[in-house]
C-alpha cells in the first residue's frame, strides 16, 4: 500500500502569527479589526479621566459649564476656551448662510499677524494701530513671489480692492471680504480691534455649526461668560430670515485639551436677548 504523504502548509499558514489564529477562531480577522479602528478618536487616560468627571450627557446652565470648563482645563499651557454652536440653517442656500463679526468685551486672548491694503494716510494709521504689513503694489509682488500670505488675516481698504482682486486665486481664504469686516474704509479700526484679541469673526460651516473661541481658562469666569453672550447675541442678530424653527439648537464649551459640556441653549438664549 503506497502511504499518502501529508501536504505541507504554505508559507502564510506556517507563519501566521498566533493573535491573527485566536481572532480567525472567534469569527474576526485582524484586517477586519484594523478596519473596524480606522477613524476612531483615541484619546488619553487623562483625557477619558476628565471626560467622565464632566458627565456625560449632562447639560449645564452656562455659568456652572464655565466653571466646570476652567477647573477641567488642567495642561500645562494656557488653554483656550470655544464654543461650537448649531444652528438651525441649511447652508447650502446662499440665504441661509451665517457669517459675520462681533466685538467681544474681553478678547479672545489671541493676537494674530495682520497686513494690509492701504496707501496714504491710512497706511500711516494702520501702522499705527500695530499692523505687521502694510503696503499696496509692493505687498502685492510680495504675495505673487511667495505664492500666498504669511499672516493670519488680511485687510484692506475698499479703494484697494481692484489691487487685491489680482491675487484672488492666491490668498482663497484670507481674501479680504467686507461680510467678514475684513474690507472697510477705517483699517485702523479693524487692525485695532484684531490685534488687542477683541474681534470675533464667525462663520457657519456646512453642517451648520460655528466655532469660535471666546477666551482663555486664566480668564475670569465672569470675562468668558460675558464674551459668550456678546457672541451669542451677535449670532441672533444675524438669523436669517430664510431660517425657520428653532435657531439656537445646540451650544457646548470645550477647551483646547479638554472634553466638551453642553449647555442649555434656551437658556443662554433668553439671557443674551437682554445683553
Amino acid at each position: 500500500m503506497t502511504d499518502v504523504m501529508e501536504q505541507p502548509a504554505s508559507k502564510a499558514e506556517e507563519t501566521k502569527p498566533e493573535g491573527e489564529e485566536k481572532s480567525e477562531k472567534l469569527g474576526v480577522s485582524t484586517a477586519a479589526r484594523r478596519h473596524n479602528k480606522v477613524g476612531r478618536t483615541r484619546h488619553s487616560k487623562r483625557f477619558l479621566a476628565l471626560e467622565k468627571s464632566a458627565g456625560i450627557g449632562k447639560i449645564y446652565e452656562h455659568v456652572e459649564a464655565i466653571a466646570k470648563i476652567k477647573e477641567l482645563a488642567t495642561a500645562k499651557f494656557d488653554e483656550t476656551i470655544e464654543t461650537a454652536i448649531n444652528l438651525g440653517v441649511d447652508p447650502r442656500h446662499g440665504d441661509q448662510m451665517v457669517r459675520g463679526t462681533t466685538v467681544l468685551p474681553y478678547g479672545t486672548g489671541k493676537s494674530q499677524v495682520v497686513w494690509v491694503f492701504a496707501r496714504g494716510e491710512k497706511a500711516a494709521d494702520a501702522l499705527a494701530a500695530g499692523a505687521d504689513v502694510v503696503g499696496a503694489e509692493d505687498l502685492l509682488e510680495r504675495i505673487q513671489k511667495e505664492g500666498g500670505a504669511s499672516c493670519d488675516i488680511l485687510v484692506a481698504s475698499p479703494d484697494m480692492m481692484p489691487l487685491v482682486g489680482r491675487v484672488g486665486q492666491i490668498l482663497k481664504q484670507k481674501m479680504p471680504n467686507p461680510k467678514a469686516g475684513t474690507v472697510s474704509p477705517n483699517v485702523a479700526q479693524v487692525v485695532k480691534e484684531i490685534k488687542g484679541a477683541t474681534r470675533a469673526e464667525y462663520r457657519v460651516d456646512k453642517n451648520g455649526i460655528i466655532h469660535a473661541a471666546i477666551g482663555k481658562a486664566s480668564y475670569p469666569a465672569e470675562h468668558i461668560e460675558k464674551n459668550l453672550l456678546a457672541l451669542i447675541n451677535a449670532l441672533l442678530k444675524a438669523k436669517p430670515s430664510a431660517s425657520k424653527g428653532k435657531y439656537l439648537k445646540k451650544i457646548s464649551l470645550t477647551s483646547s485639551m479638554g472634553p466638551s459640556l453642553q449647555l442649555d441653549a434656551a437658556m443662554v438664549q433668553k439671557i443674551a436677548e437682554t445683553v
